[in-house]
């Protein structure tokens, strides 16, 4: 049953994308089924077998003992406010976002720096990017696009596509914004992390979100132009800092910015939403509905598309409350939400993959902005073009997630079901 409502959950997300394309006879079953079947395959490899289960979770081991690293900055600068005598001091309630949650982001986006620097992270994008794209059959600036955006993010490849985004056509600037609405930064995933998301779920759904965006944006937008952006043009443009040391301290610098964005976007949205609540609730007592909130309005939105990933009947409320605040907030604040449930032992083992899959993406209304400005900047001609796809590519990158929490909770119903 478990397996057929998954079945079912990727053919609803599959028609969707099929009723909303612009071009349904020019959709290139070749491309769309190789990218459905490497998401898939994927999947299987991180979630299912053992020998690829054992890989993901000893690269996650891995990381989280690198983000750890970054306790030693926060325990000179804070002291015992990052110690475990906090949780004594306050009853198991010492964990501090502040504290805890924002050092690692600024720590691990340093150490990416010093990685770009050193040249390893552009050779390990080069190599997946001509994987991919010989996979795909797809361009070779979409391919290169899509795997950066796992590391850098939708706010900063503008930057890195800055000589080529004047030149790309239409659908592979589709794709490339595709790209970056359904992936996460690296930096990003330390912060999810540290509200106790598992990892390899993490990045797992990071690894998916490169076949997932490229499959969605081709199925809403598919090609009908030739690339003419050759790949042996395409490097990293940004001004190569002149030490190790530079490199470092320069990560350190973005990790701080991005690290009070985070702070203040979070604030901000949580105070909001409780706000929101007083009023949807005291609205909602004075028409005689007890217990009305904005999470609860999600729940019911989007309760089916829950139960068809294979979210649990008694959890697919909350798991549509965090999948609508992730769509109109952000992903950040969802995952907020969300953590409190990943350690009260309430969810089990498939629930807490879908939901974690599911929220793994920069796909809201706010980066359709963030996108349109960021892409604007460098190619000031293409503001039409980019502002005009904006609310397809979020549609394109949301599908790209749920399909990868429903291939997720498929693999996960699988392994944990009785005899395998």
């Amino acid at each position: 049953m478990d397996l057929l409502r998954s079945l079912a959950g990727i053919g609803v997300l599959l028609l969707i994308a099929f009723l909303f394309s612009v071009n349904k006879r020019k959709i290139s079953l070749r491309t769309v089924g190789a990218a459905l079947l490497l998401q898939v395959a994927l999947g299987a490899i991180m979630l299912y077998i053992p020998a690829g289960k054992w890989f993901i979770q000893t690269i996650a081991s891995g990381v989280n003992n690198v983000i750890a690293y970054s306790d030693a900055g926060s325990s000179f600068i804070f002291g015992s406010l990052v110690g475990p005598k906090m949780d004594v001091l306050f009853d198991g309630a010492g964990f501090i976002f502040a504290f805890r949650v924002l050092p690692a982001i600024i720590f691990i986006t340093s150490l990416i720096a010093i990685l770009y620097y050193l040249g390893i992270m552009r050779w390990v994008i080069n190599v997946l990017a001509y994987v991919f794209q010989k996979t795909m059959k797809i361009s070779k600036i979409e391919s290169f696009a899509a795997v950066t955006t796992i590391f850098l993010g939708q706010n900063e490849l503008p930057a890195v596509l800055k000589p080529f985004v004047s030149r790309m056509n239409n659908n592979e600037l589709f794709t490339v914004i595709c790209s970056g609405m359904a992936s996460i930064a690296g930096s990003m995933l330390v912060g999810y992390a540290g509200l106790g998301v598992p990892i390899e779920y993490l990045l797992a759904a990071s690894l998916m979100a490169i076949p997932g965006g490229i499959l969605f944006a081709r199925m809403l937008s598919p090609a009908t132009q030739e690339s003419t952006v050759e790949f042996t043009e395409i490097s990293f443009s940004e001004k190569r800092p002149a030490s190790i040391i530079e490199a470092a301290a320069g990560g350190a610098m973005l990790g701080l910015k991005i690290a009070v964005g985070v702070a203040t976007v979070v604030l901000a949205f949580v105070a909001l939403i409780a706000l929101i609540n007083g009023l949807i609730g005291g609205l909602g007592g004075v028409m005689g509905f007890e217990g009305v909130s904005l999470q609860s309005l999600f729940g019911y939105i989007f309760s089916p598309l829950a139960y068809l990933m294979g979210v649990s009947s008694e959890h697919i409320a909350l798991a549509g409350s965090l999948i609508g605040e992730k769509l109109a907030i952000n992903e950040f604040v969802a995952y907020v939400d969300f953590s409190p449930h990943l350690h009260d032992g309430t969810l089990d083992a498939k629930t807490i993959a879908v939901i974690s899959f599911a929220l793994c993406g920069f796909a809201n209304f706010g980066s359709i902005a963030v996108v349109v400005g960021a892409f604007s900047a460098v190619a000031p001609e293409r503001a039409s073009d980019i502002a005009r796809v904006g609310v397809r590519a979020l549609l394109a990158a949301t599908l790209s997630n749920l399909m990868s929490a429903t291939i997720a909770g498929l693999f996960i119903g699988l392994a944990v079901a009785p005899g395998v």
